[in-house]
């Protein structure tokens, strides 16, 4: 029997189920909260930019980060997500990989993923789901 983890998730929540085929039921085995992922930038930020002088002269000025601070957070979730993917993997907890996430997560999580995690990849769904019940995930997933 195949056993297939669907991955549902956004940059605040995911879901795992798994099911061992399409008629069969999806368990939600596991979900995931980053409520990190749901805060303002400005909430995001700890304190002011960091200030540098420069190398020349007696000019100052701020350093500003390269990633936004909600990029960041969202960066931080999908790697957490990929980590689990990975320890399931290893242990055997999957042998095929379903990756539904609005475009911008689903590419966070490819970056993240292994490269024999990306080999069980069967199937990705470019959509937001993970509010919806466990009826209509299966509808989009299964059709």
């Amino acid at each position: 029997m195949t056993k297939t983890w669907i991955i549902v998730a956004e940059s605040s929540r995911a879901r795992i189920f798994v099911t061992e085929n399409p008629r069969a039921p999806m368990d939600e085995v596991e979900d995931i909260v980053h409520p990190e992922g749901r805060l303002r930038a400005q909430d995001l930020r700890s304190d002011r930019p960091t200030r540098v002088f420069d190398s020349k002269g007696q000019g100052r000025h701020a350093v500003e980060s390269e990633v936004e601070p909600r990029h960041q957070e969202a960066i931080n979730f999908a790697r957490r997500i990929a980590d689990r993917i990975e320890d399931a993997r290893v242990s055997g907890g999957f042998d095929e990989l379903v990756l539904v996430a609005p475009p911008a997560f689903l590419g966070l999580l490819r970056d993240n993923l292994s490269a024999n995690a990306m080999k069980r990849v069967v199937q990705s769904i470019n959509k937001n789901l993970a509010q919806l019940d466990e009826a209509q995930i299966r509808e989009h997933v299964f059709g």
